[in-house]
């Protein structure tokens, strides 16, 4: 296929026009202090596996105003000490799967904790966890669910649930409070990117191929779903323009890598045609802290796959477990 975005030496230059709102930080201070108010137990149960090297845990803990949301908990069976902490977050339409999947982390020593994303998860991979939010019209999906306020839409509950996520398991005494990481690809990248520009205890963030970022160049870019259901909702309307995209500007991964003094490991692929290569160097570009991207020239939104696992592993490693 024809790359569907721009390419290097332009790819490299370009910046982001969106610019963050001005009471940015003070709307996120204050849905998180809430959250942490609403409070909540953190629950863990051990899940049923044939699994000899790797614990697994049932997790509930208190997102969004303080409503369950699931993960799943792996730890090294044989572990002394505190662990590095990775959270992960799951690509559109999937949830957090089966106990058995997912285990290259803690078989490298990492205690891994991988969220479930609300409302989501019948796509392409199990889900447990209900959105139990309305919302104002919207069409089939999650992009547009109360995105005409700030307040009601649907990411807000999401990106709460994530910063929730880290402070579940930073509470655990296996957890090294020092050595806390984040990553996703897609979807998952789009929420390891708001975490990291929200939860000062993150050191470290790896999205892949992100979503969520430069939402005005991804609207005009995308060849795919999913940024095309905010496409389809302004087509129909049309009036909504202006008040859209303003409240995307308090969702943007642009605006949250501007906070963010994690050092990142990003990812883009150069023929995706879902996040389009300019909408993750929008992110890259403005991220704050140190930070690294890596191309795949030659592939769509399936990105890096088992190749960029093996660059986190060992540039996480690096930083984590030298």
């Amino acid at each position: 296929m024809p790359y569907p975005d721009l390419i290097q030496p332009e790819l490299g230059a370009y910046r982001s026009s969106v610019e963050t709102p001005a009471d940015f930080s003070a709307f996120w201070d204050a849905t998180i202090a809430a959250a942490r108010t609403a409070g909540g137990a953190v629950e863990m149960v051990p899940a049923k596996t044939r699994l000899k090297l790797v614990e697994v845990f049932d997790v509930t803990f208190p997102g969004f105003d303080g409503q369950p949301v699931k993960g799943w908990l792996y730890l090294p069976r044989e572990r002394k000490g505190r662990l590095p902490l990775l959270v992960q977050y799951v690509g559109y339409g999937g949830g957090r799967g089966f106990p058995h999947e997912n285990l290259h982390w803690a078989a490298s020593g990492y205690a891994h904790f991988r969220m479930d994303t609300r409302g989501q998860g019948s796509g392409w991979s199990t889900g447990a966890t209900a959105d139990p939010v309305g919302t104002t019209p919207s069409i089939p999906g999650m992009m547009t669910k109360g995105v005409l306020a700030k307040e009601d839409y649907y990411y807000r509950r999401v990106f709460t649930d994530g910063v929730r996520a880290v402070d579940a398991m930073l509470g655990q005494d296996f957890v090294d409070p020092d050595r806390v990481a984040v990553c996703g690809g897609s979807q998952g990248g789009g929420i390891a990117l708001a975490v990291a520009g929200l939860h000062p205890a993150v050191k470290a963030v790896m999205p892949d191929v992100p979503f969520l970022c430069d939402f005005p160049r991804a609207l005009q870019k995308a060849g795919r779903d999913p940024y095309l259901e905010i496409v389809r909702f302004l087509a129909q309307h049309r009036d909504k323009a202006d008040v859209v995209l303003e409240t995307l500007r308090y969702f943007d991964g642009v605006c949250f890598a501007r906070q963010s003094q994690a050092e990142a490991l990003f990812s883009v692929a150069l023929m995706d045609d879902v996040c389009p290569p300019s909408t993750v160097y929008g992110a890259y570009q403005a991220f704050a802290g140190k930070k690294t991207i890596v191309e795949y020239d030659y592939n769509n939104h399936e990105g890096g796959g088992p190749f960029q696992d093996a660059r986190q592993m060992t540039w996480l490693g690096e930083r984590f477990q030298p």
